[in-house]
């Protein structure tokens, strides 16, 4: 409707200009949003004041020329007012939303989407934690941030690839060796001090049996190194399957996992400094070698490689993200815990320092969840190895609750997660309210055939003019809301626009529901009633779809 109200309005434009009404035919986009109370209309555009300073007349004058330009061949307006200091307010014809419901019973699984992708290659990297320990409730956040972001930008026309970055080097994949390997000696008899920087959790004693059980009379002739290394090795890797599994059970796969240690194997971190050294970019101070991030917007300049020659995380992430637009994505969207809030300038300092543009990456900063039970806080420490993991979850409240209600809330807030809530099979679990509406409907099919004979349910312009009660208007409009709120989600990375959004629309759902019979005598009425809960079912399922959560048909 939006758009066919922008296709009049420009139109309208266009004429009032060639009949010498408006002197000037720059016309600034039309834009026609939603009025904020009902009274203002369905839609809104303040076309005329935006052509104002360019048409030189007042903008309510203009108002008034757009209206009296306006074709609607197909009567869809019921009324025009011109509102304020000059917004053009539309009220549309009840009859005129019928068509949506044949657009989306036509359209499909498609319904919602569009094309503003256009094909462009984009990346979307998010978990990557350090395969150092299992996922916790906090990296379940991330993955169903990430993954629903990919869902919503792939369905808008963008060629996705979500990509893992695994943290295999470095300092913590030692202090991981070191953990386990002492945890060995431990079961071997060795009396052993435990560091507090080393991993605590009781997983560390599983991954040390598992390594005992497999190669620990060989590790004991093995220098102790060598050792360290060997258990770092086993851990990550065993660690690192469990992730998988963690996700894959949670409803995520990813194209690619990416090995932090393959760009040092392969010399791409070495070659990227040398580069960078070249440009001037990377310099020697004290000893280490520094890189120029003030030059790019950052508060200080960034060391590479340590006094000692070991290179920082810093210099591997430059050459993660210089390969990733080798590899031809136009835009690279990395998902990180908030705690890497002062992280962002530096990587879009070297980005740029590589030669692209900022707006060509995109950091999604993903907030704390404060887990609770009934109320009361779980605590969680991650420091004891006493925490709640992203699989201890899904076993408790299954993947749609957790997926859905990690979605709940803006990634950018903190999200309060009660475990309690997420099981009960009440309205007042924003899951099962929204899953209800799609069982609910699918029953209601499922009745209409059995006890009205109902076996096909097809478009029928007579039976749906039936549908004229506010509230059958009021869900309709709603329906034809929901394009704009997917490509709004894509443009802005938000996929609780999609949960919010499935809220209201099973809040209207079922004070539609309670108000009006689906299922009568009139068989007319019952067809069209019948079109409009199959639309809502289906919109249902297709914003299901895109959060990664199922529509199940019995509940």
């Amino acid at each position: 409707m939006k758009d066919i109200l922008k296709e009049m309005i420009l139109a309208a434009a266009k004429a009032a200009n060639q009949c010498g009404a408006l002197p000037n035919a720059d016309f600034p986009d039309v834009t026609v949003e939603l009025p904020k109370t009902q009274a203002h209309g369905d839609y809104s555009t303040n076309l005329a004041m935006q052509m104002a300073a360019s048409q030189k007349m007042p903008p309510r004058k203009i108002a008034d020329i757009l209206l009296s330009h306006l074709a609607d061949e197909n009567r869809i307006i019921a009324k025009t007012e011109i509102a304020g200091p000059g917004f053009i307010n539309f009220f549309i014809q009840p009859s005129a939303w019928h068509s949506l419901l044949i657009n989306i019973l036509e359209t499909d699984t498609r319904f919602g989407g569009t094309n503003i992708g256009k094909g462009r290659k984009l990346q979307v990297e998010f978990v990557s934690a350090n395969p150092t320990g299992p996922l916790h409730v906090g990296h379940g956040r991330g993955a169903a941030v990430g993954d629903s972001v990919a869902n919503i930008l792939s369905f808008c026309g963008y060629d996705v690839q979500r990509e893992y970055y695994v943290n295999d080097s470095g300092r913590q994949i030692r202090t991981l060796g070191l953990s386990v390997y002492l945890r060995l000696r431990q079961l071997m008899g060795q009396t052993i001090d435990f560091p507090e920087d080393c991993y605590q959790g009781e997983y560390i004693r599983d991954l040390a049996r598992e390594i005992q059980k497999k190669e620990g009379a060989a590790l004991e002739k093995k220098p102790e190194a060598e050792a360290v290394e060997n258990c770092a090795r086993f851990a990550a890797d065993s660690i690192l399957k469990g992730i998988d599994k963690d996700l894959i059970d949670f409803g995520v796969t990813f194209d690619r996992w990416y090995s932090e240690q393959s760009l040092y194997d392969s010399g791409q971190v070495d070659a990227v400094l040398q580069e960078m050294e070249s440009k001037g970019s990377v310099y020697t101070k004290d000893g280490a070698k520094w890189f120029r991030t003030t030059a790019f917007g950052d508060e200080k300049d960034r060391v590479v490689v340590r006094e000692n020659g070991l290179k920082t995380y810093f210099a591997s992430d430059i050459a993660y993200h210089q390969e990733k637009y080798q590899r031809g994505f136009e835009r690279v969207i990395d998902v990180w815990g908030a705690d890497h809030h002062g992280y962002i300038k530096r990587v879009t300092a070297a980005i740029e320092a590589c030669g692209r543009r900022r707006d060509q990456f995109h950091v999604i900063l993903v907030h704390l969840v404060n887990l609770s039970r009934e109320g009361v806080p779980v605590a969680m420490s991650t420091r004891s190895g006493e925490f709640v993991t992203l699989q201890d979850v899904v076993k408790e409240v299954g993947r749609d609750a957790a997926r859905f209600i990690f979605l709940t809330r803006h990634y950018e807030s903190p999200l309060d997660f009660d475990l309690e809530l997420a099981k009960k099979k009440t309205n007042d679990n924003p899951v099962y309210y929204v899953q209800y509406v799609h069982a609910r409907i699918t029953s209601i099919i499922r009745k209409g055939r059995a006890e009205n004979g109902i076996e096909q349910i097809d478009w029928d312009q007579k039976s749906v003019a039936r549908l004229e009660t506010p509230e059958e208007i009021d869900l309709i409009k709603l329906l034809g809301n929901y394009p704009e709120v997917v490509r709004l989600s894509a443009e802005l990375m938000e996929p609780h626009r999609i949960t919010y959004y499935l809220m209201e629309l099973a809040a209207a759902f079922h004070g539609y529901y309670n108000r009006h019979k689906v299922l009568s005598d009139d068989a007319e009425l019952t067809k069209g009633r019948l079109c409009l809960i199959l639309a809502v079912r289906q919109v249902i399922r297709n914003g299901l779809k895109l959060l990664g959560v199922s529509a199940p048909e019995k509940m």
